[in-house]
């Protein structure tokens, strides 16, 4: 049995804003329950995924622990942004250990981290396909960060897919075939050009 709190506001967080749940992205407070767990009165925050069409209750007392935060301040989203302008840092160690990384920078939440992720494995139409996991990853978290953008600048997650896609391209070319490559777009674009048509 829940009982919904007349109170807004718990731990600097408000009803109705959005968050960021480290594990699952950008969400919004629905609201803060009441609930009687095992004999104790247990203070809960609603919280809304809409895409992923999940909901979480989450402990009051648990969201220190889980990472729960606000949605990043515009010096830490142009930090982001910035990053993304970055030369591509990719260790030489193997797949599995940058594929942990990469996983543990897309969970902890920290926009930045995330930022270096999509620099580090963004592949321009002139560079190499990227293997199936370097994909998933890549998308992963370009689609938390794109939430973020889109929930702190009031854009549609498009138009955030856009600024961070137009930032990438600003970074110095990536991989020895760039220059090569880069000369055989023209003729690229002619052929889509012509298949569209």
């Amino acid at each position: 049995m829940s009982t919904k709190k007349n109170a807004q506001a718990r731990l600097g967080f408000k009803t109705g804003e959005h968050i960021v749940y480290p594990s699952h992205g950008v969400g919004r407070i629905m609201a803060i329950e009441e609930q009687e767990v095992a004999g104790f009165k247990l203070e809960l925050f609603v919280i809304s995924f809409e895409k992923d069409k999940m909901t979480l209750r989450v402990p009051l007392p648990k969201i220190a622990s889980v990472g729960m935060r606000k949605l990043s301040e515009t010096n830490i989203v142009e930090k982001s942004l910035e990053t993304l302008q970055g030369r591509a840092r990719v260790k030489r160690t193997m797949w599995s250990r940058r594929a942990q990384e990469y996983e543990a920078k897309i969970n902890s939440g920290d926009l930045v981290a995330i930022s270096e992720v999509v620099r580090d494995l963004y592949r321009s139409d002139t560079q190499p396909e990227q293997s199936y996991s370097e994909r998933q990853l890549y998308e992963a978290a370009l689609d938390r960060m794109a939430r973020e953008l889109s929930a702190v600048q009031d854009l549609t997650e498009t138009e955030a897919i856009k600024l961070i896609e137009q930032n990438l391209l600003k970074g110095p070319r990536r991989g020895p075939a760039a220059s090569k490559a880069a000369e055989e777009v023209d003729t690229d674009v002619e052929e889509e050009e012509e298949e569209a048509a």
